[in-house]
């Protein structure tokens, strides 16, 4: 494995590289972005390191910010470009203890590359590169990191019980980077990265050691790894290292929860498939821990063994669990409340044959008509997931169809600026079928140019109305209504074929 000749090193990251050299300073780039270059991927951070210190970066480069101890500066480079806005450069350094498994308690500055390569978590991690223009570039791997890529191998720098008592979440970025780098599931195993063998009993000894990350640097993780290319080989590997136990103890105890003649999985393993079609489909975060989560109340709702067992209310229970799950992870109170709504009404019924509009319209109240895409495809998910999925296709077309149809405003008098009141205050009239009669004939009117549907054109039109003697209301009112059913079957029909049903 070597460099890519054809890849281009953005600009502003070559001009800052050439700034430093200019200065008389080593400078390398390092970690993922090294990485990411040698798996010919494009990096989507840049991160610099140095001998030149703070203050001399800063002076080097004067438009940047400087909020840390670690001896990281942003450089401000004035691209256009999300990722490479500001480009971090730190001081070589070399930390001292972690008390808190998060931070070092004291920072000293270095005084070579090879210093600071030492101190990082993993072996593909630790790889520098220094490109200056005219230059041949200088490729620094200390610690066989290129080999580890190789050899799809994730390995501790170093001791690995020192590394992860450092800082204990590297546990779970090693979980991370496996269901980064492997290929998605169901496809070819030898795509599948794994952990060096003294690394991972290292993770077995110190996983206990993740109770005292806190709760939001754990969330994070877990959603880059539920939005990497296998998320179900990640969390895999983090149940059989015991890690899954100390970061989501609800899905660890589905393990092994046998159930009914609906299924050929148990519930651990059914959650993981779910989670895996929802990967191949490319649906939203939300789906995909839905879908990981929709089952989360079986294991506490199971009654009887066998084909025949039952777990009555789990989806109930599911949503309050995954309230629980959520809450102890720190997620916005809006995610939440999604992820709680799909959990909850995963389970809906719905025949072709039985199932009237009116309870799909309380269906759509309850879960809210934005969320009723992402309720269907976890539906998709959960019988995909299965292992035993019933033909359902037609079902769900029709499902569809008629959600969409009762969550259109149906074509009414309703949609005018202009009310009944408004009819009997201009034509100084009291209540009766005329002011219906008005309101029929300016929403044909309006249906035709909805440019007429504003406050001032409808009372205006509302007062010559008003010179037509009753039965030329009528005549217009009763043609007015037969347009409007003619449009509504037009719609109705168009409806029909977008979702393929009849």
């Amino acid at each position: 494995m070597g460099l890519n000749k054809n890849f281009q090193i953005p600009q502003e990251v070559l001009k800052i590289l050439n700034a430093f050299k200019a200065a008389n300073f080593e400078v390398y780039i390092v970690g993922g972005c090294v990485r990411d270059i040698l798996l010919y991927r494009e990096p989507k951070d840049w991160d610099v390191v140095t001998n030149a210190e703070p203050g001399e970066i800063q002076n080097i480069f004067p438009n940047n910010f400087y909020e840390n101890q670690f001896g990281t500066v942003g450089i401000i480079t004035g691209s256009q470009t999300e990722n490479l806005k500001v480009v971090e450069a730190t001081t070589y350094r070399i930390d001292g203890q972690y008390s808190d498994m998060r931070h070092p308690d004291e920072v000293k500055f270095a005084k070579t590359i090879k210093e600071d390569l030492a101190r990082r978590d993993f072996t593909v991690n630790s790889m520098a590169l220094s490109l200056v223009e005219g230059m041949a570039p200088e490729f620094i791997d200390l610690f066989g990191g290129q080999e580890d890529l190789k050899n799809k191998i994730i390995k501790a720098v170093g001791e690995p019980e020192k590394r992860f008592q450092e800082d204990a979440l590297r546990m779970m970025r090693a979980m991370r980077f496996l269901a980064q780098f492997s290929i998605p599931e169901g496809t070819d195993k030898n795509g599948d990265w794994k952990i060096e063998e003294k690394t991972a009993k290292a993770i077995e000894k110190n996983k206990k050691l993740i109770e005292a990350i806190s709760k939001e640097r754990i969330r994070d993780e877990f959603l880059k790894i539920i939005d990497s290319s296998n998320p179900c080989y990640g969390i895999e590997i983090m149940r059989r290292l015991g890690l899954l136990k100390y970061v989501l103890p609800e899905l660890e105890s589905a393990y092994g929860v046998g159930q009914n003649k609906h299924h050929i999985y148990d519930v651990y393993e059914h959650s993981i498939k779910s989670l895996a079609f929802a990967v191949k489909k490319k649906y939203s975060q939300d789906v995909k821990i839905a879908a990981l989560l929709h089952d989360i109340g079986k294991p506490d709702t199971k009654h009887g063994e066998g084909s025949s067992s039952t777990f009555y209310n789990h989806e109930v229970v599911g949503a309050k669990i995954a309230e629980r799950i959520l809450n102890r992870l720190k997620f916005s109170k809006k995610q939440i409340e999604k992820l709680v709504i799909l959990v909850r009404y995963h389970l809906f019924y719905y025949n072709v044959d039985e199932v009237t509009e009116s309870s799909v319209r309380r269906l759509v109240r309850k879960v809210g008509p934005e969320n009723m895409n992402e309720l269907i495809q976890i539906r998709t998910c959960d019988r995909i997931g299965s292992g035993v999925p019933k033909a359902e296709p037609y079902k769900l077309r029709h499902l569809k169809y008629i959600i969409d149809k009762v969550s259109r405003d149906p074509i009414s008098p309703k949609m005018l600026l202009a009310k009944g009141e408004d009819v009997m205050r201009i034509l100084n009239i009291s209540p009766g079928p005329k002011i219906g009669m008005v309101l029929e004939i300016l929403l044909d009117e309006v249906l035709d140019d909805p440019a007429r549907n504003t406050k001032q054109n409808l009372e205006l039109r509302i007062k010559n109305l008003g010179k037509l003697s009753d039965d030329e209301i009528k005549k217009l009112s009763e043609r007015a209504e037969k347009k409007k059913e003619e449009i509504q079957m037009k719609i109705e029909d168009t409806t029909k074929k977008k979702y393929w049903v009849t």
